[in-house]
């Protein structure tokens, strides 16, 4: 059974440790996830971007596969199924297929606007017992075609989003997705503080999470951070173990060449990155 990230999120907050968001890109992907999840005993968020969703055939075959792979596969942590960077019409689509949150994206409008649409979407997501995220100031890198420059948030736009009833916020705090390039500047962690004192303890979201040294994440959840958001890394690590069993001609021996074989370096892959997390975020053992 999928529950909504409000308690988990709420419960990180308090226990000053970060929830996981690995971000699912097919089955394979997915029992990776879940699997390291019920290993470590860590609570869980699904992330599914919108591209992501098409890639899979639409919201409605994901809510599917997952509800069956949490059953199917006896999972006891709590996992949420929650829409990445959504835009309003895709909020819209996962709320009918059943997904349990989701994040409307709304930092590229104008502050007018992101408040109207998310006032709009948290009051229908909550008659559905949804959770909601939020976001003020784009994250930086591309993500599904949308570029962002990695803005600073502006704490009284914080503010005035997080009094709409959303259960937790994405900021801008010098965050960017994919791969940190070598002049980055690192986290504004002044901003995050000034962003966290200005909304009320909302549990707070680290968008761009690939790449950030280890100490800046300890640090990010010490000042509100309850959710860490993952993608690029394990991307990485699926490329890497794919292609080192291809050179080394493993898809050549025996009946290799089968995807259950093929995909399975990957998926191990997978699962050991999110360990990895799981240990850095000091989840393990709080689902």
């Amino acid at each position: 059974m999928l529950v909504n990230a409000t308690e988990m999120l709420l419960k990180a907050r308090d226990g000053h440790y970060g929830v996981p968001q690995f971000n699912i890109n097919n089955l394979e992907w997915t029992k990776a996830v879940l699997t390291a999840c019920e290993e470590m005993k860590s609570p869980v968020i699904l992330g599914v971007s919108e591209g992501a969703g098409k890639y899979m055939t639409g919201y409605k075959t994901v809510a599917a596969m997952v509800k069956a792979m949490v059953e199917s596969m006896g999972i006891t942590v709590p996992v949420a199924l929650h829409l990445d960077h959504g835009s309003y019409e895709g909020c819209m689509a996962c709320i009918e297929a059943g997904f349990s949150s989701i994040m409307f994206d709304g930092s590229h409008y104008s502050i007018e606007e992101n408040v109207a649409k998310t006032k709009e979407l948290v009051e229908l997501a909550h008659s559905k017992g949804m959770s909601i995220e939020a976001e003020v100031g784009s994250i930086g890198g591309v993500e599904d075609g949308v570029v962002g420059t990695g803005e600073i948030a502006d704490p009284e736009e914080c503010a005035k989003i997080t009094a709409l009833g959303i259960d937790f916020l994405a900021a801008g705090i010098g965050n960017i997705h994919g791969v940190y390039p070598a002049n980055w500047k690192g986290l504004d962690f002044e901003a995050l503080d000034r962003i966290h004192k200005a909304t009320n303890n909302i549990p707070l979201v680290l968008h761009g999470g690939t790449g950030i040294p280890d100490e800046m994440i300890a640090k990010a959840i010490s000042l509100g951070v309850s959710k860490i958001n993952i993608n690029t890394e394990c991307q990485l690590v699926f490329a890497e173990a794919t292609r080192k069993y291809i050179e080394e001609g493993k898809d050549q021996q025996g009946k290799g060449f089968d995807p259950r074989k093929l995909l399975a370096p990957g998926a191990k892959a997978i699962e050991a990155k999110c360990k990895e997390k799981i240990e850095l975020f000091g989840c393990a053992g709080k689902g």
